[in-house]
């Protein structure tokens, strides 16, 4: 569906570089997640919040030792199910679960590359599909290549990519630096604000 040179560049990438790139998307999506939860009464978002915290402190800990399995395994269940909702919220908060997930399985499989790319690509959708809803029908692929919000989204994963290639070596500056602007911003890949207590 939507492909971009942004996957083959991930490529270049090491895995660090991977990972943050993940937790920064993941940061973008978790607003529609806390909103849905905060709508619906469904999981507490705080279980979502604490799992991305544990992966920004593996990136910015020297050897900080996390049991992502057993993280993996509460997690699983707060992730809705589409068939449980009837509201349209469901999918993207499906949608920053499934990306949340990936992060967690680079973890604890140390493959990092195959992971951004779907978070990257899950990401996307969330936007792509909140387009096509709005419109009432199927987009194209070449319609979606020149829909705004699908521009603003590759637009936002390109310059988190710069930032993030420009590095030599992992830079704690800029991860914690990434982390702080993306919380504060505290809006979402559709555009979905909540505010974080911090």
């Amino acid at each position: 569906m939507l492909r971009n040179p942004i996957h083959l560049r991930l490529a270049k990438l090491e895995s660090w570089q991977h990972v943050t790139f993940m937790a920064c998307l993941c940061e973008r999506m978790y607003p529609n997640y806390q909103m849905f939860c905060h709508a619906t009464g469904f999981a507490n978002a705080q279980l979502y919040r604490r799992i991305l915290d544990l992966i920004w402190e593996t990136l910015l800990v020297k050897d900080a030792k996390v049991n992502f399995d057993s993280q993996l395994e509460k997690f699983e269940e707060a992730i809705p199910s589409g068939e449980d909702f009837e509201m349209y919220g469901v999918y993207p908060a499906i949608d920053a679960c499934v990306a949340l997930s990936e992060v967690v399985h680079s973890r604890l499989s140390g493959e990092t590359l195959e992971h951004a790319i779907a978070v990257s690509e899950t990401s996307v959708t969330t936007v792509a599909m909140l387009e096509m809803t709005q419109s009432g029908r199927e987009l194209t692929d070449e319609e979606l290549k020149d829909n705004v919000a699908v521009i603003d989204e590759w637009d936002a994963q390109w310059e988190i990519f710069r930032l993030l290639a420009d590095c030599e070596e992992r830079d704690l500056e800029l991860i914690k630096g990434l982390r702080q602007d993306l919380r504060e911003d505290a809006i979402s890949n559709i555009g979905v604000f909540f505010e974080q207590k911090s």
